[in-house]
C-alpha cells in the first residue's frame, strides 16, 4: 500500500531526506521514529504530495505521487501537527462540510460522522464551537476528520499528542482497530511506548536517512544484542553450580539470583532448570529482562565515531 525507492527530498544545497525506502502493506503499522529534523515530516509531506520529491519514487495506495497526486490525496487520510481547524464552526458542521469536501452523500455523510463522534467520545459536544474545545479534543476532531472518507491509507503524526491517558488509549484503540481493517498505517511519534505498543515495524530516520528498520524483536536483537535472562531460585546460590558455568554466559548475579545472556533461549533455558534441579536449588522464576525500545531508539541516533 506504501512504498517508496530511494525517494529524495533537496531543498537548495541541504539534503532533507536521502534515498528511503519504506514498505508498509495493508494491516501494517509503521512508526516512524527519529530527532527533531531528521526528515520524518518532509518524508509525509512527499507521501502526502504536499512536497514533490528530489528523487526516487514513491506510491500510495498503488498510485504514483509524481503521476497521480490527486488518486493519492483521494486515498490517504492525514493528521498533520497543525490541525487546521476551524474554531468559529460547530462540531458537527464542520464534519458535514469536509464529508462535503470529499463528495460523499447526505446519507453516508450523516451515518459516518454518528460513528466517528461514539467511537471518539464527541456525542455530546455537537452544538459547541472548536474554539471551546481543549487540545485533547481538537486531537480527537482531527483524527476523526482524517478517518472521514475511509481512507485505505493512514499518514499520522503525532495522534496523541496533548490527550490524557484515557483519551490516548481510546486512540490506540482506534488505530488498533483501522489495522485490523486493512489499512496501511504510518505514524510519526515520539513516544516510544505509544511506538512499541502500535507498531509491527520501526523505521528510525537521523539526518535525512533511514539508519535502522524492522520488528521491534528484530531491531533489539540487531542494536542491544543478544536476550538477558534473570533466574530467581528459593535458596541462597553461595556460587553457581559448576554444570551452570560451563555453558552459560553469566552476566550478573545476586545472592538468589543470576543474569544470563543467550542468542537461543529455547534451548538454552530448560538446560539452566534442568542444571539447577539437579544442584537441589528449587527455582522460583525464569523470566526474560524487558529491553526497552528506548534503549533501541538511543542506540541507534547514537552518533557514530566523527560525528558530533
Amino acid at each position: 500500500m506504501i512504498s517508496t525507492k530511494n525517494l529524495t527530498k533537496d531543498f537548495d544545497e541541504f539534503r532533507a531526506v536521502d534515498q528511503i525506502n519504506l514498505k508498509v502493506e495493508s494491516g501494517e503499522v509503521l512508526a516512524l521514529l527519529g530527532p527533531n529534523g531528521a526528515g520524518k515530516t518532509t518524508t509525509v509531506r512527499m507521501l502526502t504530495t504536499v512536497l514533490k520529491p528530489s528523487g526516487g519514487t514513491a506510491r500510495v495506495a498503488g498510485f504514483d505521487v509524481r503521476e497521480q497526486p490527486r488518486q493519492v490525496r483521494e486515498s490517504v487520510g492525514v493528521l498533520t501537527e497543525d490541525h487546521g481547524l476551524y474554531d468559529r464552526m460547530r462540531l458537527e458542521d464542520y464534519l458535514d462540510f469536509f464529508g462535503q469536501l470529499y463528495g460523499m452523500e447526505v446519507g453516508q455523510r450523516r451515518e459516518r460522522i454518528q460513528k466517528l463522534y461514539t467511537d471518539f467520545g464527541l456525542e455530546h459536544d455537537l452544538d459547541r464551537r472548536i474554539g471551546e474545545f481543549s487540545k485533547g479534543m481538537r486531537q480527537k476532531l482531527s483524527l476523526a476528520r482524517t478517518l472521514l472518507h475511509s481512507p485505505s491509507v493512514l499518514l499520522l503524526d503525532e495522534p496523541t499528542s496533548a490527550m490524557d491517558p484515557e483519551s490516548a488509549r481510546m486512540v490506540h484503540q482506534a488505530i488498533l482497530n483501522l489495522r485490523s481493517e486493512k489499512r496501511a498505517i504510518i505514524i510519526c511519534t515520539h513516544n516510544l511506548t505509544e511506538a512499541e505498543v502500535l507498531a509491527d515495524k520501526i523505521a528510525i530516520i537521523r539526518r535525512g536517512r533511514l539508519i535502522a528498520q524492522g520488528s521491534p524483536e528484530a531491531l533489539r536483537g540487531q542494536l542491544l544484542g543478544p536476550v538477558e535472562f534473570r533466574v530467581q531460585v528459593r535458596d541462597p546460590l553461595d556460587g553457581l553450580p559448576h554444570n551452570l558455568l560451563n555453558f552459560l554466559d553469566i552476566t550478573d548475579q545476586g545472592q538468589t539470583w543470576f543474569q544470563f545472556r543467550t542468542t537461543n533461549p529455547e534451548d538454552l533455558n530448560p538446560r539452566v532448570i534442568q542444571a539447577l534441579t539437579e544442584a537441589g536449588l528449587r527455582v522460583i522464576r525464569l523470566e526474560e529482562i524487558e529491553q526497552k525500545l528506548e534503549s533501541v531508539y538511543l542506540e541507534a541516533v547514537r552518533p557514530g565515531e566523527g560525528e558530533r
